[in-house]
């Protein structure tokens, strides 16, 4: 089980990673970064994605409709397999510019969580299945204490 200096550098070993970072959306700071930062701060970068975060997170667009009976706009809490969810509706989010790729992956916990693990990696040699792929296993095993 990696904490987040562990989890951080495990995701800078993805091809193409230029910067990693453990964000937390309710107040926009970095736990922790490693890398380089898309603008040069990284007090800035974590407030920004944090932003983008939280609106999806939080936005009823994003949110899943399992079924008829929660067409009435009452959530029963639980996912389309009927087991119970927590956290964000989202799992991830991605944005594409033209020069990377910039990944959001939400952390679920055993307490209330705001956190995500955020990954910028370049466009041309990063491997965005990969990234995925390995984000949300980091995110599974992520210890926060």
């Amino acid at each position: 089980m990696p904490g987040i200096d562990e989890c951080l550098y495990e995701a800078m070993t993805l091809p193409g990673a230029r910067g990693a970072a453990i964000v937390d959306w309710t107040s926009g700071l970095a736990l922790g970064s490693v890398g380089d930062s898309p603008n040069g701060d990284y007090e800035a970068t974590a407030a920004e994605t944090a932003e983008v975060a939280r609106a999806a997170a939080e936005y009823q667009a994003f949110a899943p409709v399992d079924d008829a009976d929660d067409m009435d706009g009452v959530d029963s809490g639980r996912g389309v397999d009927g087991a119970d969810r927590k956290g964000p509706p989202v799992e991830d989010l991605m944005l594409t510019t033209q020069s990377g790729f910039h990944l959001i992956r939400y952390v679920e916990t055993t307490f209330d969580s705001s956190v995500f693990l955020y990954l910028w990696l370049d466009r041309h040699t990063g491997n965005l299945a990969m990234a995925r792929i390995r984000l949300r296993s980091l995110a599974e095993r992520l210890v926060l204490v």
